[in-house]
């Protein structure tokens, strides 16, 4: 029987922005340009950066990598949601609901270990210097880089396979921007008390493990950049991680609030406005937060879009 009535519900509605009314276009026009900033950002930095020889480091290999995971962090959700603007039935099939929500949370896990792994480069140039080369080969940051995107990709599908052998049976409507676990559990009609607390466990011991492992790394940051007796060298050690500190800070501060609770929801208002932050905001910022704050970057970006003829290669001074 229960098979029969999950079997029945092919398909969900997405709520995604209601109320907006008038504003409905100008909503769709800001969140598309919202979305072609955040391609063209992320994908100009990864270009830059493996086309550079000067930033073929590990601190921009992992910053390459973050790009590009950006940009399939954003695919999955930001398009379907420019869609439901401008359409007036805004279904998703239930297939289509649990591969949202699978490669969405995902990407979100691979990016908080590649932000984990990206702290633990800025700890070890700037706290252990003299053996930093010997330790963060570039064999290293790919097998690190690789191992971020596999955990990433096996954590959510446990939960993906849970919520797939939940009964949906009547009411459809997904009161959220786009497919997530929380959404879905509020609409299956049988307890779902496992679900939420193997959901907490996994988001708990991903989120909150990385978000103190980060935590630590700056702590031993901050500690070897006091010690360091000029002013202008104390400003450029932390320079190197105001950045990637800053992505941190606005990435698991939205997500901890989100998805580290027990509650199946607090307010829906501010579980879309949360959504909004760690699906469209961060990815966003990103580009900005990393060009606007690396001088370094910068120029590698005028010597790449500005190259002329024989001025193909980088300077070195």
């Amino acid at each position: 029987m229960e098979q029969h009535n999950r079997s029945s519900l092919v398909e969900f509605v997405l709520l995604g922005f209601p109320k907006v009314g008038h504003v409905r276009g100008w909503l769709f026009v800001l969140l598309l340009l919202a979305y072609l900033f955040t391609i063209c950002g992320n994908m100009l930095i990864f270009l830059v950066i493996r086309l550079d020889a000067a930033l073929h480091t590990p601190m921009y290999h992992f910053v390459s990598v973050l790009s590009f995971l950006e940009l399939w962090y954003t695919a999955t959700t930001i398009p379907k949601m420019l869609a439901n603007l401008l359409s007036e039935k805004k279904t998703i099939s239930f297939a289509g609901c649990l591969l949202q929500t699978y490669f969405f949370h995902s990407l979100g896990a691979s990016e908080c270990y590649l932000l984990t792994a990206m702290a633990y480069d800025r700890y070890l140039a700037i706290c252990r210097p003299l053996h930093y080369p010997a330790i963060m080969t570039p064999t290293l940051c790919s097998k690190m880089a690789a191992g971020c995107w596999t955990c990433g990709f096996l954590c959510p599908i446990s939960e993906v396979i849970l919520v797939s052998r939940l009964p949906f049976c009547g009411y459809n409507e997904i009161q959220h921007i786009f497919c997530d676990f929380p959404p879905l559990l509020s609409l299956a009609c049988k307890d779902t008390s496992t679900n939420v607390l193997v959901d907490f466990a996994i988001n708990a011991f991903i989120i909150l493990i990385t978000f103190l492992f980060i935590m630590v790394s700056y702590g031993r940051i901050i500690g070897a950049v006091l010690k360091i007796k000029t002013a202008a060298g104390r400003r450029k050690a932390f320079s190197t991680c105001a950045s990637h500190l800053t992505v941190v800070l606005i990435f698991f501060g939205s997500i901890i609030f989100m998805y580290v609770r027990l509650k199946k929801s607090y307010s829906l208002t501010l579980d879309r406005t949360l959504a909004v932050v760690y699906s469209v905001l961060t990815p966003l910022v990103n580009p900005i937060i990393y060009s606007l704050r690396n001088k370094e970057l910068i120029k590698a970006i005028k010597r790449t879009v500005f190259r002329k003829g024989g001025r193909a290669s980088p300077t070195h001074h």
